[in-house]
């Protein structure tokens, strides 16, 4: 669960910048799909955490390849914190936020 300012300003980057599919909105809470993961949005949660700042959170997407994608997301208008780069094990990764300042990564092979 990912504390957001709004959902009306979140969901657009999330279903149709990185193309999740919205589950369910209820209220102040978004439910996305993820493939095998549930990545629900939420504004109560953003009340809740002192200061509103984002926490020690990574959401990390397996893709099947970090350059096409982060390629694409691009082409979206995403602005990555880094580019894609290795990270051993023939594995890359890309870092970009969104615009609540959670940290997102694209993972996998280049």
């Amino acid at each position: 669960m990912l504390g957001v300012a709004g959902l009306d300003a979140a969901l657009p980057f999330y279903t149709g910048t990185l193309g999740l599919a919205l589950q369910q909105r209820h209220g102040g809470l978004a439910f996305l799909s993820a493939g095998a993961l549930t990545l629900v949005l939420s504004e109560e949660l953003r009340k809740a955490v002192p200061g509103g700042a984002p926490r020690d959170v990574e959401i990390v997407f397996s893709v099947s390849s970090v350059a096409a994608t982060h390629a694409a997301l691009r082409e979206r208008g995403v602005t990555f914190r880094t580019g894609p780069r290795e990270i051993g094990g023939g594995y890359h990764v890309a870092n970009f936020t969104d615009r609540d300042g959670h940290l997102l990564s694209l993972y996998g092979p280049p």
